[in-house]
């Protein structure tokens, strides 16, 4: 027994699978083309999925409009919401003579914390 030794596989080293017999999905090869820097970049989604309008160019990192044919396709911004600051939802809640008059309520508080107090004011 001593003079046989046990062979196996080194784990990861290599699978036991192999593709015969799978069949892949179908794919379709679709084109961006960046206005920034003027390259495209070329994806490939499965033959079920719908492309996206605009994908981030590989090279700039700008926005790529998907290629209909030899055209851009024009991208529908009307959805688009315009994003709101904390400001603008702050603005919505109070007037800004609100905000003047809390902001120096705090302003005092925190002075009479410290002892600056001014006096007189």
């Amino acid at each position: 027994m001593a003079d046989r030794s046990l062979r196996g596989m080194r784990l990861g080293a290599q699978s036991l699978q192999s593709e015969e017999g799978v069949v892949f999905s179908p794919r379709t090869t679709y084109t961006y083309r960046c206005a920034t820097c003027g390259r495209d970049t070329e994806m490939v989604f499965s033959a079920e999925a719908e492309a996206p309008e605009i994908w981030e160019c590989k090279f700039c990192s700008r926005e790529a409009t998907l290629m209909v044919g030899s055209e851009p396709m024009t991208v529908d911004r009307a959805d688009a919401k315009t994003p709101r600051s904390h400001w603008d939802m702050l603005l919505e809640r109070r007037t800004r003579a609100e905000l003047e008059e809390l902001l120096e309520e705090r302003l005092t508080y925190l002075r009479a914390r410290r002892g600056t107090q001014k006096i007189g004011a």
